[in-house]
């Protein structure tokens, strides 16, 4: 029998500071390894409808290639994630410049981000779930950002085979605040395969277009008639060979947030691998979901000696609108000192046979 247990690792030094790696393992033996840089997941482990456990997430198993490259494995982004155009928004009648980490624009929080920053970390087993809680202090205008903002985040990993993130935040002035996690899943669980034959089911009626630069347009268009259509499912090959402008934009996938409908009693999205059985259910209290289906991984460097190739995983990313700041209509992502910032995103594993 398997009970609930949580294994603590050296895994690096960064900046004169030790990254120690957490493994939290369930009853059922799903394994979650974490680190405190970045508060990273560098892999996620579930059975298959064989009884065969794989990891089913993209990541390294060395702090080098985290530092190396930049595809933002399972981690954590922000204070806003996305892109904010030319790093530029106004807030209560002032103007604010934000660092320009991807050409003119603002991405993931800037250079030095959420997912680049060592964590304070703490762990509490109990009966049915381990629970790892994050904490950080953004300093008033790193990156640009007005106000201090304490940053706190808890990962749960329970016996219902559910991983949950519960995101926190307070600010001590009016800010923007908008993080998400950038984990890549392919449920296959191979090194070096891709996410092509498996399926994406999104419960939304419209997406955000967008432009040359992945900055939205500022339109919500409507799914009907489109490949963005994800309400019935629809193989992933089946999107990235699709004709639609929208697709062929970001380099043949998708790199779209999809406005979520929220109805209770189904999940906003699923993904599923007919070949292992395995079903990941997705639910998030976040306005929307930036699917991006690694369009432009393609073998720029190896995991366990394979070549990452394009579409070797595809990501969930719950999250308010994509530069909402900055277009009427697509939400509010500010953070009042008198309204901290709360969120809940639930990723629940499961196998059809």
């Amino acid at each position: 029998m398997i009970f609930i247990e949580v294994i603590k690792e050296y895994f690096g030094e960064f900046e004169g500071e030790t990254v120690w790696q957490w493994t939290l393992i369930n009853d059922h033996g799903m394994r979650m390894s974490v680190l405190n840089y970045g508060a990273i997941v560098t892999s996620l482990e579930t059975k298959d409808k064989f009884g065969d456990f794989a990891n089913i997430s993209l990541g390294f198993t060395n702090l080098d290639d985290y530092l190396a490259h930049s595809p933002y494995f399972g981690a954590t982004l922000g204070p806003v994630a996305g892109r904010i155009s030319k790093g530029q928004f106004s807030l209560d009648g002032k103007q604010f410049q934000l660092t320009q980490n991807e050409g003119a624009n603002h991405r993931h929080g800037g250079k030095l981000n959420f997912s680049k920053k060592l964590w304070d970390v703490s762990v509490e087993k109990a009966l049915e779930q381990i629970v790892m809680t994050f904490e950080y202090r953004w300093a008033d205008g790193e990156n640009g950002y007005p106000g201090n903002i304490d940053a706190k985040m808890t990962y749960t990993l329970n016996n219902k085979n559910e991983w949950l993130i519960d995101y926190e935040a307070q600010a001590d002035q009016p800010t923007i605040y908008n993080p998400s996690n950038h984990i890549y899943f392919n449920l296959n669980g191979e090194v070096g395969s891709t996410v092509l034959q498996q399926q994406l089911w999104v419960n939304s009626d419209a997406f955000l277009p967008i432009d040359e630069a992945s900055l939205p347009i500022g339109e919500i268009r409507s799914v009907e008639g489109t490949i963005f259509d994800l309400r019935a499912g629809r193989e992933i090959a089946e999107v990235t060979q699709s004709d639609d402008q929208q697709v062929k934009l970001v380099g043949d996938g998708l790199d779209h947030a999809f406005i979520l409908k929220h109805e209770n009693g189904r999940p906003d999205a699923v993904l599923f691998d007919p070949k292992s059985g395995r079903r990941l259910e997705m639910e998030t209290a976040c306005d929307s979901v930036l699917v991006y289906t690694a369009n432009s991984l393609a073998g720029t460097f190896e995991i366990d000696g394979k070549v990452v190739p394009k579409y070797a995983g595809i990501t969930m990313e719950t999250q308010g609108l994509v530069d909402a700041i900055n277009h009427d209509g697509f939400g509010d992502i500010v953070l009042r000192p008198e309204k901290p910032f709360t969120s809940r995103t639930a990723f629940r594993f499961t196998v059809e046979s």
